[in-house]
């Protein structure tokens, strides 16, 4: 899930995440990550263009906010972390997203939430009167005002800070930000870890309206890089690098979500394109099986209809309609008899050999001399038996004012190592095997520990995995300075 831009104003407040100290200097923690949408290559093609329609109708809707709040999206990615809320913990499953930045969870008072999901978890309400720790975070709080960036007109101490959020398809979210801990784990060590915790602002979802139940999660929890963000939130409180990177790993299942500086394996990187409220990059050419496709250079040239975004929570590949007409054309231009056919809304075919010896490879050539090798059973995918269904789909079949965007999803980032450099403003990627080891290190003690998410056990309801790990950055080192 993506958010979109916000607006000001000075009656409601948009959502955030506030991350206070915690009670250990250092470490490294871990959230348990699953993927809604199990199952190998093998998926559901109703789902997939579902949910990719509803995300991008969010993401990339001209949508104005007359209150000032900060768009996020609702609960239908594809990853979602299991963390424990308020004092004793409670369990709530939260959307981990790139393209978003928000921390929020639905409340007990919720009007419009979903009752139930149907990817095996059971929904919770947060309730702050059963916490022990929890309290109502006050319109005259000071993180009120931050958010505001003034002072709010009219507030009287004790009432709650409100946000209240719409996004590009018509559904919205409203509450109230309430403080509680939030429980994780900490590595400590290579493939250990000991409890954890952090006082935290989040959302409390009062009112959701328009939200499809189907494969509900309790929140969300975001990763952009606003900085409102929850990573750019716990870079300013010393607690992480602003730097985080995910391997999803459609081989084996599972894969890795961290924070923190990754020191192996190496990264080559291209610049984010500045003041954008996605992850933006600029994309040079196409080659397809080593040829370049004659495009216009104007196809890729940076503006409110055109651009590169990368986002993990997206599923499928969209691209200008000129630009898949000709891809086409190069991946299927010796394979002319293989009765190409609509399937839903996806391009198929039947085929019973292996795609990687009959079609080519795809490479997107970045600025700063990135590429992205897509191998044909990445841009591929079966749908059933012997049915494999075409992953890049045409961005002109998209409103007019977002036909000539890029938008790449996790089919071409899966199987790929990709880092999110914030204090570098730069993005990059490698091949990797994301259910081995990468090494991350703690910028206190200069150690580096190796993390891999299949030592690191937890009981699970879901067959497929994903490790989220966060680095933490001790505070005494911001202090020494």
């Amino acid at each position: 899930m993506a958010e979109n831009s916000s607006t000001r104003g000075a009656s409601a407040i948009s959502l955030c995440l506030l991350v206070l100290l915690l009670p250990t200097a250092m470490g490294i923690g871990v959230f348990k990550v699953e993927r809604k949408f199990a199952g190998g290559r093998h998926r559901n093609m109703s789902d997939l263009a579902a949910h990719d329609s509803r995300r991008h109708s969010r993401m990339l809707a001209a949508v104005d906010l007359p209150l000032g709040g900060l768009s996020v999206p609702t609960a239908t990615g594809l990853y979602y972390a299991r963390i424990g809320i308020g004092t004793p913990p409670q369990d709530y499953y939260v959307q981990v997203d790139t393209g978003s930045d928000i921390l929020w969870v639905n409340c007990i008072q919720c009007s419009g939430c979903p009752k139930e999901s149907n990817i095996g978890i059971k929904l919770k309400l947060y309730d702050p009167k059963g916490s022990n720790s929890g309290s109502i975070v006050s319109c005259d709080d000071s993180f009120c005002s931050v958010l505001y960036q003034t002072e709010l007109t009219g507030c009287v101490p004790g009432v709650p800070c409100q946000y209240s959020v719409m996004y590009g398809d018509g559904s919205s979210s409203g509450g109230y930000l309430v403080r509680d801990v939030v429980q994780y784990n900490q590595v400590s060590g290579d493939h250990q870890t000991i409890a954890a915790n952090a006082s935290v602002a989040f959302g409390c979802g009062a009112q959701q309206t328009g939200q499809n139940p189907k494969g509900a999660v309790d929140g969300l929890l975001g990763f952009g890089q606003a900085n409102y963000s929850m990573i750019s939130q716990m870079a300013a409180s010393g607690k992480v690098r602003k730097i985080f990177a995910h391997c999803l790993d459609t081989i084996n299942g599972g894969g890795i979500f961290a924070i923190g500086d990754v020191v192996d394996p190496k990264v080559k990187t291209t610049p984010l394109v500045p003041d954008m409220p996605h992850y933006n990059v600029i994309l040079k050419s196409i080659d397809v099986g080593g040829t370049f496709l004659d495009l216009p250079t104007d196809l890729f040239g940076f503006g409110d209809s055109k651009g590169t975004i990368i986002d993990s929570g997206t599923t499928l590949a969209y691209i200008p309609d000129e630009a898949y007409r000709s891809m086409m054309d190069a991946i299927f231009g010796n394979r002319k008899g293989l009765g190409l056919h609509n399937q839903g809304d996806f391009t198929c075919f039947t085929y019973t050999e292996s795609v990687d010896d009959a079609f080519p490879d795809v490479t997107l050539h970045f600025e700063e001399s990135l590429a992205l090798s897509v191998k044909p059973h990445d841009y591929f995918f079966q749908s059933q038996g012997n049915t494999w269904c075409i992953g890049w789909q045409r961005r002109g079949l998209q409103p007019k004012d977002q036909k000539n965007l890029f938008l790449l999803g996790d089919f071409l980032l899966s199987n790929k190592l990709v880092i999110y450099d914030l204090e570098k403003q730069a993005i990059g990627w490698t091949d990797y095997n994301c259910s081995s080891s990468i090494k991350v290190q703690d910028d206190k003690t200069g150690k580096v520990y190796r993390v891999d998410s299949h030592n690191i056990s937890t009981s699970s309801r879901l067959e497929t995995r994903i490790t989220l790990l966060l680095l933490l950055t001790s505070l005494l080192l911001y202090l020494s300075h």
